[in-house]
């Protein structure tokens, strides 16, 4: 099912991290330090979590960065989820793509509605929200120009020709994580068949992430980048 979108009071209202906003088509969190850059970042939790899982992660790498906590919309067994899953390897495909393609709306209003600037933005998504960042950028090629992918695997069973020559993708797989790791190199071979520039690594790690990832995605993101055409 769809997690029903109702207004509604959040009990950490008065906390401006933690408010939940509720005003577009997916419930989010938006933190804008004092000191604010123009970085955003748009972070995407993983199963069973909620969307301010990755802002202690976020606001590490990148403390003056904009940051957009997006909670995904389908709930399944009690958990939060990004779209249906069949067994932890094998998902729904008509899910996936109904959620792709309501989250590149999503992006498209949050342009809108806060001056996000797509040249300056990255995506963070772990585990099932690394698997919707990967689907929407093949289902919607140009949506999401530079992703970070934790702990991902390939999710669609068909691909569309896309043309990702636009993006950049830093993709970091545990080689401990005994149900995703096996699947990753066919997601890195896959978004660069489609064009895309991927740094993938590999970690001391299960499915769980860390500071050891904190520190490979901020040298990534202040390191040097291949130009991308506008």
């Amino acid at each position: 099912m769809v997690e029903k979108q109702t207004a509604g009071t959040d009990s950490r209202q008065n906390d401006p991290v933690a408010t939940l906003r509720r005003d577009l088509s997916f419930f989010y969190r938006l933190h804008v330090p004092r000191d604010a850059g123009k970085g955003t970042l748009i972070l995407l939790h993983g199963s069973a979590a909620d969307e301010t899982t990755l802002m202690p992660l976020a606001m590490s790498i990148a403390p003056h960065a904009r940051l957009v906590a997006v909670r995904g919309r389908i709930v399944q067994d009690g958990d939060l989820r990004w779209f249906r899953r069949i067994t932890p390897t094998q998902f729904d495909q008509a899910s996936i793509r109904e959620e792709a393609n309501a989250f590149a709306h999503f992006i498209g209003e949050l342009q809108i509605r806060h001056s996000v600037d797509p040249l300056d933005t990255t995506f963070i998504g772990y585990s099932n929200g690394a698997n919707l960042v990967s689907s929407t950028m093949l289902l919607h090629p140009g949506a999401i120009q530079r992703a970070v992918l934790l702990r991902a695997m390939p999710v669609l069973d068909q691909v569309p020709a896309a043309d990702l020559s636009d993006a950049r993708v830093l993709m970091i797989a545990g080689a401990g994580d005994a149900t995703y790791a096996p699947f990753a190199p066919g997601l890195v071979e896959l978004l660069r068949q489609h064009g895309a520039h991927v740094d993938a690594r590999a970690i001391a790690s299960g499915h769980e992430f860390g500071a050891v990832d904190s520190d490979i995605i901020g040298d990534w993101l202040n390191g040097p980048q291949p130009a991308v055409q506008t």
